[in-house]
């Protein structure tokens, strides 16, 4: 390969590393896609309800993966469950909707949460749902319980929210458990029931139907929902929930650009055979041409050795007093660059300075400059006059020198 060429890779290949930096290290937007999905911290996610579940709940939180028919024929339904689906919109067929019902009529719970509901089984049950289109994420909404012990727990959604309400119930088998307030055109205040329970059949079974999903997500329980949302909960029976993770609008998708490869047996063992022949090529190529790399020993950072020679070589020649004259001579220097202070005249004013800026009692001050004024009037000093002396400065200083 000759000189240009290479200079094109090279420039090519820089180019494609910019651009993966780029895109790598560019801030991402919030996410406010609807999920509702036990493994989404996005705000509109439920991980965090999804991980409180256990409190409301008899036993392990199963999971279902699957359609409500699929999973409801292996399900042990010989003791009593709770079913619980929250996605902003809750669409079930036929035969999802008659599993539903048989499931409910054996003493079960079913419990729903989102703006709409779909399917024969919403329809078995008398109701029909309004919701309203205008002011999306906008329009704030008063959501309070009936029970008058629970009107501690009201709360008022002002924003992402979609307002929802029941227009019709079955008065013969519905309690209203909680209403829903908002401003019609008018400014004028508007109740509607939000929150509700139907009996169905004759072993104590009951839909539980909510038509604010948000009040769950992770959002408003970061925010001071989170006891609206576990009084909601609350009304389930104390049994073993199972946790719909499959009617999501965050259902978890495969995205990746090699989804078609991949999902391709003939195109997937392709991708496999050229990305393994590529990695031979990239370790046999690398060992033939690859040259020895020297070995660059790390510098050595000889001051403080040599201070250290310095210092031994002074002690061991006896020569204390040069030692005390340059320890003197620093200290002073430290506290004029350090406190600002003229040293010419190490008298009472400069002791009484000194002090206040070194955060130290007048009588140590005193005491520190009282020997250097000793130590400076004498020509030979001795060895403890020196180690009195360090002792002293590092006792001022606090080890700040």
């Amino acid at each position: 390969m000759d000189k240009r060429s290479k200079i094109a890779l090279y420039i090519i290949g820089a180019v494609i590393v910019f651009m993966m930096i780029a895109e790598v290290t560019k801030p991402k937007p919030l996410n406010w896609r609807d999920s509702y999905s036990a493994s989404d911290k996005i705000p509109l996610g439920c991980y965090i309800l999804f991980n409180e579940l256990e409190t409301f709940s008899a036993g392990e939180i199963l999971t279902s993966e699957r359609t409500i028919y699929e999973y409801l024929k292996r399900v042990d339904t010989t003791t009593p469950k709770s079913l619980v689906f929250i996605n902003n919109y809750l669409s079930f067929d036929k035969e999802e909707s008659l599993a539903l019902m048989d499931f409910a009529e054996k003493g079960n719970t079913v419990f729903m949460s989102g703006n709409y509901f779909y399917g024969n089984a919403i329809d078995s049950l008398n109701i029909a749902v309004v919701r309203q289109y205008n002011n999306l994420y906008k329009k704030e909404s008063d959501h309070k319980f009936t029970s008058p012990s629970l009107q501690k727990n009201n709360r008022l959604f002002k924003d992402v929210i979609e307002n929802s309400h029941f227009s019709s119930i079955d008065t013969l088998n519905t309690t209203i458990l909680g209403t829903v307030t908002t401003k019609d055109e008018d400014d004028f205040d508007e109740t509607n029931p939000n929150f509700i329970k139907v009996n169905v059949g004759e072993n104590g079974g009951q839909f539980i139907l909510h038509t604010n999903p948000f009040a769950f997500t992770n959002y408003h329980l970061m925010a001071d929902k989170a006891d609206y949302a576990a009084t909601v909960l609350s009304y389930l029976p104390k049994q073993q929930i199972i946790w719909d993770n499959n009617y999501k609008s965050g259902r978890k998708v495969i995205t990746s650009p090699l989804r078609f490869i991949l999902n391709n047996p003939a195109l997937k063992w392709a991708f496999y055979i050229s990305l393994f022949g590529l990695i031979l090529f990239v370790i046999f190529r690398g060992k033939r041409t690859q040259r020895i790399i020297p070995v660059i020993n790390k510098l050595e950072n000889a001051t403080v050795d040599f201070t250290r020679t310095i210092g031994e070589l002074y002690y061991q020649h006896g020569d204390f007093s040069n030692i005390i004259e340059k320890k003197i001579n620093y200290f002073l220097e430290f506290v004029r660059s350090h406190y600002y202070l003229d040293t010419n005249q190490l008298n009472q004013n400069f002791i009484e300075k000194l002090a206040v800026k070194s955060s130290n009692t007048k009588e140590d001050a005193k005491a520190l400059v009282d020997y250097l004024v000793f130590l400076k009037s004498k020509t030979n000093h001795s060895e403890q006059e020196l180690i009195e002396l360090n002792k002293k400065i590092e006792h001022f200083t606090k080890h700040k020198l």
